[in-house]
């Protein structure tokens, strides 16, 4: 669902740049390919994090099959898709703690990304949204 494209860039000193075509605000470097996109999973989370504080919609990746792609976290993933689905229904988040019977502090939490969640906190969420979390190995 996030899996965003991005740009290796082979740096004349040695190592690679990374950028997202659809998020310019994520860019970060590595001493080697795998290093780059390792320290790219990061940098998306951290992007990711500013549309989510700011209330803004996030974007979606574009589907670029000659570009590897990165995704933030599972964790991350899940706590993603219910902010965009709560986006989508236009819940605020002073509802969706009303709904789960929360402190707005509780549903601030949630959606941080540094945050280490609990599942069944994320359950809650989007059971309250209308939906479920759906998990797959690929």
């Amino acid at each position: 669902m996030f899996a965003y494209p991005v740009m290796l860039e082979s740096q004349p000193e040695g190592g690679f740049v990374v950028t997202f075509p659809d998020i310019p605000e994520a860019i970060t470097q590595g001493e080697d390919v795998e290093d780059a996109l390792n320290h790219a999973v990061d940098a998306l989370e951290t992007a990711l994090s500013f549309y989510v504080d700011d209330r803004k919609p996030l974007p979606v990746p574009s589907t670029r099959d000659d570009l590897p792609t990165v995704r933030p976290s599972a964790l991350e993933s899940i706590k993603l898709a219910i902010y965009q689905e709560m986006l989508n229904q236009g819940v605020r988040k002073a509802e969706l703690a009303r709904r789960l019977g929360w402190k707005a502090p509780q549903v601030d939490r949630l959606f941080d990304l540094g945050h280490a969640s609990r599942l069944d906190q994320l359950e809650s969420a989007a059971k309250a949204l209308g939906r479920h979390i759906d998990v797959s190995l690929a």
